[in-house]
């Protein structure tokens, strides 16, 4: 039996992403905002109390960059109704939003659907500088991280969700197949920027102590595209972006939505460290993933959100029993769901969720 003093989260986060011992599974989770809201309204929540606080997280992200087109445009609001609003952004995208609760937007229409679309609505403005980067946000973030001890995330979109809003997936998809040069470049523009700026903020700032990318690739039992597109086209972008990371130290997670199970021996030849969020119910396997890759790779996520809001318990507990004893053996597996949080889940629910699991996930 293997007795461990407690760590800290930097040393958790850091040894689990590792695949070296450690003396718990760590956690983590994201909300949607009505979620919080719920919470904060039913009393269990202070709305001036941090989510790493209460629920004792072991890591903190923050999104410090902004890759809008036109930082100066103003939102055009399009059309408006009592549920619905739709907008014009920086980047020339239309799109759809709910007003009655946080959902991803509807993709509506674009001004960049080729070539000359790209050359001439986004390329001429995207350009590295200090006004896309939030310097006193990451200041904050990271001395908040570090006087508590948690690991701290650079966080932000790599190539493939940097695309989509300025073309959409239809646009973006059939360009990998007519025009892969433009794709490519786009790529590759989005890969230099988003270096130059990281180079701008951590000299000035310092580094973190790891990046996580959000790069949504799937989405039902499919892959937006099939491995061998992947590594043509996207995984040029993320082998830049992940080495830079690699040179200096820094672990990477690299969240993906969706099914992408094909395209992770391809990730993980980019660099990844941890895979997270591995959605369940468009068909990632995590127990499966883990007999695959689980020398290589650790991960993050893999619980059905489902589970959660059926607000059962015993439900709850079995899909963490049925999961967290296999997927902790190699050193590797951090909590959370496979997907944010949604308002049909009570507090108590996720409550027992994270005391459950870290009873399970605890080395001893």
């Amino acid at each position: 039996m293997r007795v461990m003093e407690a760590m800290t989260s930097v040393e958790r986060v850091g040894n689990l992403l590792a695949r070296k011992p450690v003396d718990r599974i760590a956690v983590y989770e994201s909300l949607w905002g009505d979620t919080l809201a719920r919470w904060q309204g039913e009393g269990h929540i202070a709305q001036d109390e941090s989510l790493e606080e209460h629920f004792g997280y072991d890591m903190q992200l923050t999104w410090p960059f902004n890759f809008t087109a036109k930082l100066d445009f103003e939102p055009e609001t399009v059309e408006e109704t009592d549920e619905t609003i739709l907008v014009r952004d920086g980047n020339g995208a239309l799109l759809r939003r709910s007003k009655t609760h946080d959902c991803t937007p509807e993709h509506v229409d674009f001004l960049v659907r080729d070539r000359a679309g790209w050359e001439a609505h986004i390329k001429p403005f995207l350009k590295p500088e200090r006004a896309r980067i939030m310097f006193e946000e990451y200041r904050k973030a990271r001395r908040a991280a570090a006087a508590a001890n948690r690991f701290f995330f650079w966080g932000g979109t790599n190539v493939f969700e940097l695309l989509h809003p300025v073309c959409g997936h239809e646009y973006l998809l059939m360009g990998m197949a007519v025009d892969p040069d433009w794709v490519h470049e786009m790529v590759d523009v989005y890969a230099r920027t988003t270096i130059e700026m990281m180079d701008m903020l951590f000299s000035e700032e310092g580094l973190p102590d790891g990046i996580w990318f959000f790069e949504d690739m799937g989405f039902k039992n499919r892959p937006f595209m099939s491995p061998d597109m992947y590594r043509e086209i996207i995984q040029p972008g993320h082998r830049m972006t992940i080495q830079w990371a690699k040179a200096r130290g820094l672990p990477v997670v690299m969240h993906s939505c969706g099914y992408v199970a094909p395209l992770v021996p391809g990730m993980i030849e980019a660099g990844i460290d941890c895979l997270q969020v591995i959605e369940v119910k468009a068909g990632m396997d995590l127990l499966q993933l883990y007999h695959d890759f689980g020398d290589v790779l650790s991960f993050m996520g893999g619980m059905d959100v489902r589970v959660l809001y059926s607000n059962d318990l015993d439900a709850v507990d079995r899909e963490l029993c049925t999961k967290i004893p296999v997927v902790m053996q190699k050193n590797g597996y951090m909590l959370h769901s496979d997907h944010s949080i949604p308002n049909t889940v009570n507090y108590d629910t996720y409550r027992f969720f994270v005391d459950r699991g870290l009873e399970l996930g605890t080395y001893a």
